[in-house]
């Protein structure tokens, strides 16, 4: 699977991270001995767009220790409600949907639906751990507004 390797500037300079785009989407029949037999076509799952997620190093390494097996993927999806309007909900999962977009390779795998990446792309997927508590995390989400002061919910922006 193609992707791209850029370094940030800014906050985050001396990071490198990885950008996975809907069109360096990984062909979906080729996981088939990874995540629960299931085939498709990349054609079915690749929507029209330039929509991407940001995966940080901390997000790719933590998600390898999770998965050692590789049959484990992070799942985002983003909900209605929390204090904002939207919440971003992060699960551990191995099945695929239908609707399900895959982002990253090997053991570090994102998967989000085509509606839940209309409110996230381009925002950066990231793992960070502190002494209270530690997660999964959207950095810089170019669709939102703004967020609430915990991280997990934001407003939309309106065109």
């Amino acid at each position: 699977m193609a992707f791209a390797l850029r370094k940030c500037i800014g906050p985050m300079r001396h990071r490198q991270i990885f950008v996975f785009t809907r069109n360096t989407l990984q062909n979906l029949s080729t996981m088939k001995a990874d995540v629960n037999s299931k085939v498709a076509s990349e054609d079915s799952k690749t929507p029209s767009g330039d929509a991407e997620l940001v995966i940080s190093n901390s997000c790719i390494k933590r998600l390898q220790e999770i998965s050692e097996d590789g049959k484990a993927f992070l799942r985002i999806t983003v909900e209605g409600g929390g204090c904002s309007g939207f919440q971003y909900k992060f699960d551990l999962d191995t099945k695929l949907k239908s609707d399900d977009l895959v982002f990253g390779e090997g053991n570090a795998k994102v998967v989000i639906d085509n509606l839940s990446l209309e409110y996230c792309s381009g925002a950066t997927v990231d793992y960070h751990t502190e002494l209270i508590r530690s997660g999964f995390r959207i950095l810089a989400n170019p669709q939102a507004e703004h967020g609430c002061s915990c991280g997990s919910s934001f407003s939309i922006k309106l065109d």
